[in-house]
């Protein structure tokens, strides 16, 4: 018999353990292309947490249903339904977050991270777990994607969510909201992420000893 896992393990699993953006690397499209302002990333960051908790409790509803030779199209299928209410609740009511993320929001459909999930653990555990598992993956994709977007920003502008925080006297490094300089903050966040977790499993090791 299967053993329950931990619910408060499963929901900082995906904001520590495997940070879907900094431990597992996936995602990395949105990552580069919706981090260049911090408002833009909450909102990239929100929706994509709403389509794993919601499409991660359906497919975990509907695991022993769906036929294992069609798993991959009908968990596509879920994704995509949850993919359309967050475009149409954001068309309704945010509509400038709507145009700012423009094709991102569809393209929210082939997010290896949720497809990820729910192959490797919607499709494998109970709704309750499943939809514990999306929250803390999409509040860990969420927070990465927040601190790239703040030096991105904050580099490239001098400000924050549009609030300036170095003064006019400040010199923007432009190349920092460009694509090339999202991938080489990405990977400098990356690398001290890594760093960070590093010496805490090793730490971690020692204590244990």
């Amino acid at each position: 018999m299967r053993n329950k896992p931990k619910l408060s393990s499963v929901f900082l699993n995906g904001i520590i353990t495997e940070n879907p953006t900094f431990r597992l690397v996936l995602g990395i499209c949105p990552t580069i292309a919706v981090t260049s302002g911090l408002i833009n990333a909450i909102g990239m960051g929100a929706a994509a947490t709403f389509v794993l908790v919601g499409s991660n409790f359906v497919i975990s509803l509907l695991r022993n249903v769906i036929p294992d030779k069609v798993r991959i199209p009908c968990f596509i299928v879920v994704i995509c339904t949850f993919v359309t209410l967050v475009q149409m609740l954001l068309q309704a009511f945010i509509p400038s977050l709507y145009a700012s993320l423009g094709m991102f929001i569809p393209l929210i459909v082939v997010n290896c991270i949720i497809l990820a999930r729910a192959e490797a653990f919607a499709s494998k555990n109970g709704p309750v777990a499943s939809a514990v598992d999306g929250l803390g993956m999409g509040i860990g994709f969420t927070l990465a994607i927040s601190i790239i977007a703040i030096v991105r920003e904050l580099l490239g502008t001098g400000c924050i969510a549009g609030i300036p925080i170095f003064g006019a006297g400040y010199d923007p490094m432009l190349i920092t909201i460009l694509a090339p300089g999202g991938f080489m903050v990405f990977g400098l966040t990356l690398g001290v992420a890594n760093i960070i977790m590093k010496r805490s499993e090793n730490k971690k090791a020692k204590e244990a000893k």
